[in-house]
Parts: C-alpha cells; structure tokens; sequence
C-alpha cells in the first residue's frame, strides 16, 4: 500500500477529513505509523515524505515534518538542499512554515549553523511563506542557544502581515535571552520597523521597559 493511502486510512479512522484533528493527535498518530515503517534511514524516510509532501494536504504535511525531524541525528550538510527544497515547493501558509521550519529545518540550522548564511536570499522570494521563514527558522535555535546574535537581525522583507508577526517573535524569543540586543535593536529600528512586529518584539520585556518603547 502507498504511503499516502496508510496515512490517510489512520487519519480517517480519526474522522478526518470531514473532522478537524487537533495537531496533538495528528503527531501521535505520526509517531505509530512512524514505528511501523520498515526502513528508518534517512534516505528512505524523506523519500516517503516527499510522497506525503506531494498530495498537498496539510495532515500528511505534517507527519511528513514529524518523520523528517525523527531523523535528524542522520541529518548532513547535504540535508538542507532537499529541505530547502520542500521549503520553495511545498510550505504555503504560515502553518506549515512554522511547523516545519520549527522543528526538522530548524534542528537542522542547530546542527550546522554555518547554513543560516544560505537562508537570507528568503527574504525576496514571492511567497511569503519563504520569507517568513528567514525569521522562523531561527527560532528553534534561539529556544536551544545555538544560534549566533547577529543572524537573528538580518531578517528583512515586511511586506506581508505574515511575514512582519514571525520577524517580531524571532526577536521576541531572542528577548528571553539577550534583553539588551533586542532592546538597542528597538531603540535604533523603530522608526522602520512595522508596529506589529515591534510590538510582538516587546512582549517578553519588563513592563517599564515596554513602556519606554512603546513611547518613542
């Protein structure tokens, strides 16, 4: 049977797709059918993934974004052309971006941060999607320390609401552990920067420090 068809019958036992499945159950379901698989290399793996990848169908994305971070102590330097390539093929809405970019493509930034470099021309694709993951993908990273201070401000394109609102939670996740980086950044950035991701950047900051941002 088709991966896609095995997928789709567990999901279907949960109701879905005439039942929304919460994101939760979905993951708990990817990891069964994960353990059922018979070959649990990386090659093997992301070639199913892709299959799920192709059908378009978010409940399929996302146990294809389950399996390939379940490999990522296999993950190479050479990982990251095929999962920049799911990125610019399959990653539409800011779900997926999120869910992926959050877990495999950001683990997969953790391992080989000299890779952050490779991401900034994102930032001019047509889908906003691509350009939101400049900024997302650093997140994961930042939530481990393993990313480096400067990479995280180098996220630019704003022209979409989408884009602005992962910009300022980058920045808003980078707060928890370099208060002042983030708080200089504001300070030297505002006339710039869009206010939603300038305010989702001060969320985290005490409530005098808020304050004083918000001001200017």
């Amino acid at each position: 049977m088709h991966i896609k068809d095995t997928a789709l019958g567990a999901l279907a036992e949960l109701g879905y797709p005439q039942q929304k499945i919460k994101t939760a159950q979905a993951r708990q379901l990817s990891a069964t059918l994960y353990r059922q698989l018979a070959d649990h290399q990386i090659k093997s793996v992301l070639h199913l993934c892709e299959q799920l990848l192709e059908e378009r169908d978010w409940m399929l994305s996302l146990i294809a974004y389950d399996w390939a971070f379940r490999v990522k102590k296999q993950y190479t330097l050479s990982t990251f052309d095929i999962f920049e390539r799911w990125l610019l093929h399959y990653v539409t809405d800011w779900y997926d971006c999120d869910d992926f970019c959050t877990h495999a493509f950001g683990e997969l930034i953790v391992q080989y941060p000299q890779l952050i470099d490779k991401t900034h021309h994102w930032a001019t694709h047509s889908n906003f999607a691509v350009r939101r993951a400049v900024a997302v993908i650093l997140i994961y990273p930042l939530n481990k320390g393993k990313s480096p201070l400067n990479a995280p401000l180098n996220a630019a394109n704003y022209q979409h609401d989408l884009v602005q609102k992962g910009y300022g939670w980058l920045l808003k996740v980078l707060s928890k552990s370099s208060p002042d980086v983030v708080i200089n950044y504001l300070k030297t950035h505002h006339k710039h920067m869009p206010r939603v991701a300038f305010r989702y950047a001060l969320e985290k900051l005490d409530k005098q420090t808020k304050a004083q941002l918000m001001s200017l």
